[in-house]
């Protein structure tokens, strides 16, 4: 067996880690569904401005970027937990994520686009209503 150096302070906490997808989460294809079904076509983990900076979903022609963040990693005001093991790594890596969310945000508002965020825990039924009407009051 070959040892690994890792970050992670123990094996299954690695394996944890490592099993977390960065896109098409649980979240995410539910709203989708609800959108593709409401006759919407949308680009999937796209980049609105290039870079490495992508959003969930996102309505090009309209300059609209959708992101549904995690509770864990973005910081929900009712859901975030702190993390047990390895906080000194753990809490400025998930405050900097904060950091970056906003200024994301900035940076497509400044260029024209319209940001919805929305959490993890929201309704599936309510993300894609609110979606659905940022579309036809555009």
């Amino acid at each position: 067996m070959v040892s690994v150096t890792s970050w992670a302070s123990s094996e299954g906490s690695r394996r944890s880690m490592q099993s977390n997808r960065r896109r098409d989460t649980q979240p995410e294809v539910r709203v989708r569904r609800l959108l593709h079904a409401a006759g919407l076509r949308y680009r999937v983990d796209f980049a609105p401005l290039g870079g490495r900076r992508r959003a969930d979903i996102v309505f090009t022609r309209r300059q609209i970027a959708v992101f549904i963040d995690g509770c864990y990693w973005h910081g929900c005001p009712e859901h975030a937990t702190l993390p047990k093991r390895n906080a000194d790594y753990w809490l400025p890596k998930l405050k900097r994520n904060i950091e970056r969310d906003r200024e994301t945000d900035a940076s497509l508002r400044a260029a024209g686009w319209q940001v919805l965020r929305f959490w993890e825990h929201e309704d599936p039924d309510a993300v894609s209503s609110s979606i659905i009407d940022s579309i036809r009051n555009q």
